[in-house]
């Protein structure tokens, strides 16, 4: 696997555990709530997503070698992007704090 591969992998699973490691809006723009909801955390997932999922785009398209997907490469992808963000979930709400 080629560099741009694995450069888009490890930023896949920064994007994936991003919105449950903190408590700013994409990681920048803080909030005025203290805690963000589940359903804001679920939002930045899917706009993470296909953050990464145009960076991929673009990776493949500068190497010359872009290929059609169906719903089904993004069918698989998504939910490979949901395991990867595992981790920051387990953090998020099932380690208990004292």
């Amino acid at each position: 696997m080629s560099a741009a591969g694995w450069f888009i992998v490890l930023l896949a699973l920064v994007g994936a555990n991003l919105p449950f490691l903190n408590q700013r809006l994409f990681g920048v723009m803080p909030l005025k709530a203290t805690k963000k909801s589940a359903w804001l955390r679920l939002g930045e997932l899917i706009v993470l997503y296909f953050i990464v999922g145009a960076l991929g785009f673009m990776l493949e398209a500068r190497a010359g070698n872009r290929f059609d997907q169906g719903w089904q490469f993004y069918a698989i992808t998504f939910s490979l992007f949901i395991v990867l963000a595992f981790p920051g979930f387990t953090f998020q709400y099932l380690v208990k704090r004292r």
